[in-house]
């Protein structure tokens, strides 16, 4: 996901969220056959793309497709990536932008293979002109969805074995921590901010889906029980002090430096139970919009925030 003023990351959250019930399924066709990088698991097909030869000159415009490569096994292969993509340190940071894509500026890296998130400014259409390959993988809407593209990576780049074990490593420590979640017989609420217009995310989102894995109540679905706001509604403060969560988790951080105390000093919120019983939870930004193998570490920071929770 990109970092980019809360207002507009989160309608753009909203717009890809109704956009992607209209992206067609993608597909492993040919499977690589292992995580070898010899031209023998080559060539390979996902979805409509093949590549005939093993990329070595990837270019990432998506901060979560950049961690995925990494994360498979890919990165000796990967030449340039967008201006957000901070994660892991070594990852060859460029000034191209994911979020304003520019054609011209990405051929000039020589790729053989671009990764993508968002089809903006008809940028596939355009690298697709120029015979660059192209793979698009629009944000997440549910776990499922980030193993398949984690699969689909490691086809693509002859790193399926690796991928297949990132895979199944993400579900076995899921597993892991969804057991370690406390039985209760209410289960506690929360709030999650995007931003301080507060923005926020339901429960049938990628974000409220991991939220439910933990045991917790979002007190935002009553708000878009029509769906009209893709999942991504803003409440008003009289809404949330009413609602009074147990929790609030804080993703503006790093952007608009929020945190435990500004929240306590907003208007009518000192009475709010998360501010009052000093459960204002700081995460990371980055790890709570980028929905690939760090979504681990965003499952076990909420279980472990809430664990004392046992009502």
């Amino acid at each position: 996901m990109f970092r980019r003023t809360p207002v507009v990351f989160a309608a753009s959250l909203a717009v890809a969220a109704l956009a992607l019930g209209a992206c067609a399924e993608k597909t492993t066709d040919t499977p690589a056959t292992g995580g070898s990088p010899s031209a023998a698991a080559f060539p390979v097909t996902v979805g409509k793309l093949t590549l005939e030869q093993r990329p070595e000159k990837i270019v990432s415009l998506s901060a979560t497709a950049t961690e995925m490569l990494f994360a498979i096994g890919a990165g000796p292969q990967v030449t340039a990536v967008d201006d957000q993509s901070n994660f892991p340190a070594d990852a060859p940071k460029t000034d191209l932008s994911g979020y304003q894509p520019n054609a011209e500026a990405v051929a000039a890296k020589d790729p053989d293979l671009v990764v993508l998130s968002d089809d903006r400014n008809k940028i596939v259409e355009q690298l697709t002109t120029l015979k660059i390959p192209v793979y698009l993988t629009p944000a997440a809407q549910t776990l499922d969805d980030s193993y398949r593209q984690l699969t689909e990576l490691g086809t693509l780049t002859g790193n399926a074995t690796e991928a297949a074990d990132v895979v199944q490593r993400m579900k076995d420590d899921i597993a892991k921590i969804v057991a370690e979640v406390p039985q209760r017989a209410k289960a506690p609420t929360y709030f999650h901010e995007l931003g301080p217009e507060l923005y926020t995310a339901t429960s049938k989102t990628f974000i409220g889906s991991i939220y439910s894995l933990a045991g917790l109540e979002n007190i935002a679905d009553a708000a878009d029980a029509d769906g009209k706001s893709g999942g991504y509604p803003q409440l008003s403060q009289e809404v949330i002090v009413n609602a009074n969560p147990d929790f609030v988790f804080l993703s503006d951080v790093k952007c608009c430096q929020q945190s435990a105390a500004t929240v306590k000093a907003r208007s009518g919120w000192a009475s709010v139970s998360a501010v009052q019983k000093d459960q204002v939870v700081e995460l990371d930004d980055d790890i709570a919009s980028r929905w690939g193998p760090r979504v681990v570490d965003l499952l076990r920071t909420i279980v472990d925030a809430t664990a004392k929770v046992s009502q």
